[in-house]
C-alpha cells in the first residue's frame, strides 16, 4: 500500500503530543495536557476516517475537523510556551511539524472542492 503523507505525519505528531502530555501530567499539569492530547490526536484520528470516508463530501468534512484540531492544537501548544510549561525549542520543533501538517492539510481541503 503506498504511504499516505498526511496520515503518517499526523499519526507521528500524535505520538510526540501523548508523550508531551504523559510530561505534562508527570508535571501536574492536567487541564491543559487534557486538551492538548484532545487535539493533538485528533487531527490524526480525523484523517483516518477521512481516508474511510464514504463520499467526497464526507472526505472534505474529516479533514476540515482535522485541519479545526490542528489550529486548535496550535493555540495549546503556545499556551503552553507562554505559561512555561513547555520550553521555546519544544514549541519550535512541534510548532513546525503542525505547521507542515497545517499546510498539507489546507492543500487537501482546497483540492477536494474542485
Amino acid at each position: 500500500m503506498k504511504e499516505n503523507i498526511i496520515a503518517t505525519k499526523s499519526y507521528n505528531f500524535a505520538i510526540k503530543i501523548v508523550h508531551l502530555s504523559k510530561t505534562l501530567i508527570t508535571n501536574k499539569e492536567y487541564v491543559l495536557s487534557r486538551q492538548l492530547l484532545k487535539s493533538g490526536t485528533s487531527i490524526g484520528a480525523n484523517v483516518e476516517e477521512a481516508i474511510g470516508g464514504i463520499s467526497k463530501k464526507d472526505f472534505r468534512a474529516k479533514m476540515s475537523i482535522s485541519y479545526k484540531e490542528a489550529r486548535e492544537t496550535h493555540y495549546w501548544l503556545r499556551i503552553l510556551k507562554d505559561t512555561s510549561y513547555i520550553t521555546i525549542e519544544e514549541f519550535e520543533e512541534l510548532e513546525k511539524e503542525l505547521l507542515s501538517i497545517l499546510k498539507i492539510l489546507f492543500k487537501i481541503i482546497q483540492s477536494s472542492k474542485e
